[in-house]
């Protein structure tokens, strides 16, 4: 069974300036969320949604109200990396009475979609944007068809590539996100995604 399919875009330079606004957007909200994760200690989605999502809306008004959760799943699941994977320097038991550290996103972060903000239909994937749906036609072979009618999807994530490039990674039931790859391994601090700072308080 297949578990994760990467799709390389080919974005023209009009789609390819939408794209990173919207990753611009989506770290700006990542952001906004930052520090209200670390103030009161909660990365439950459900609970940090009740606490901040009609904030957000307000503060954010250019933002789709789903990508605004697709955010708040984003913090919710880097601050499980950084602030309770038993080897991350920054684990809250660790961290005790200390302040914890502010996490920040940088614009380079990737973007988290569902099937509300991406669809797929006849090879061609149509995905939220800040001024309208954009889209693409993927090169599917007939197996990579056959998996989104046969598995479930656990993740759909937006990346920037070290070339400028875009991808889009489809993650299936049975596969493990590429941050819960990188917590399993984690043994220092450099391992945590490079677009992701942890700034400590003084």
């Amino acid at each position: 069974m297949r578990t994760l399919l990467r799709l390389r875009l080919s974005p023209s330079p009009d789609q390819k300036a939408r794209l990173l606004a919207l990753q611009g957007a989506f770290a700006r909200v990542c952001n906004a969320l930052a520090p209200v994760v670390r103030d009161t200690r909660c990365w439950n989605r459900v609970a940090l949604h009740h606490m901040t999502y009609k904030g957000l809306r307000e503060q954010f008004p250019e933002i789709g109200s789903q990508m605004v959760c697709n955010a708040i799943y984003s913090v919710c699941r880097a601050s499980r990396l950084v602030y309770q994977h038993p080897k991350s320097p920054f684990n809250v038991a660790r961290m005790g009475d200390r302040p914890l550290p502010l996490l920040r996103f940088a614009d380079s972060c990737p973007v988290y979609f569902d099937r509300h903000t991406l669809s797929l239909k006849a090879g061609q994937v149509s995905m939220y944007t800040l001024d309208g749906r954009m889209r693409f036609q993927l090169a599917l072979r007939p197996e990579d068809e056959a998996a989104f009618h046969a598995q479930k999807l656990r993740e759909i994530v937006l990346s920037r590539q070290a070339d400028g490039g875009f991808e889009l990674s489809f993650w299936f039931a049975d596969a493990e996100p590429d941050n819960a790859t990188t917590a399993q391994q984690m043994t220092t601090p450099d391992e945590i995604p490079e677009y992701l700072m942890v700034e400590e308080t003084a």
